[in-house]
């Protein structure tokens, strides 16, 4: 069974294939702001969203609204998934070797140096990943009834 088009309004207000492309859109986006950085332009920063973000490990859900570069189109095709998906392993495989100083900057957090923009993709990828698991889990929990 695929679980791509299920949608649960009571998790979110998008269904499963809207949260992996987003993700993956994110991944993407960040990797390729971060390799055409000037590691020489960083300046350091504090954030305290970017603190309690990281402290906690997660984002609220429903609070923030998804920048329209990172937004998914109306039609999110299952092939353009796993294009994406193959991207994002090369892209985080290449950031890898980047200065330290590469940034990025984030619209609610500042500019964020190289191990801050990883820490960011990892709390963002499993926020999405648990709202994909709890859409899934409440269709299934439905379809069962376990």
């Amino acid at each position: 069974m695929s679980f791509r088009d299920v949608l649960n309004p009571k998790v979110s207000k998008a269904n499963v294939a809207w949260h992996l492309d987003h993700m993956l859109k994110t991944i993407n986006v960040i990797c390729k702001s971060l390799e055409v950085s000037n590691p020489e332009e960083y300046k350091s920063n504090f954030s305290l969203t970017r603190a309690i973000i990281y402290t906690l490990g997660d984002f609220p859900r429903g609070v923030a609204k998804a920048p329209r570069v990172v937004r998914p189109p109306e039609v999110i095709n299952t092939e353009d998934l796993h294009r994406q998906l193959q991207m994002a392993k090369e892209n985080l495989q290449a950031i890898q070797s980047l200065d330290a100083k590469a940034h990025f900057e984030h619209p609610y957090f500042s500019v964020l140096n190289k191990n801050q923009s990883i820490r960011f993709l990892k709390i963002h990828t499993g926020h999405h990943l648990k709202i994909v698991r709890d859409i899934v889990k409440k269709i299934t929990k439905e379809q069962t009834g376990k």
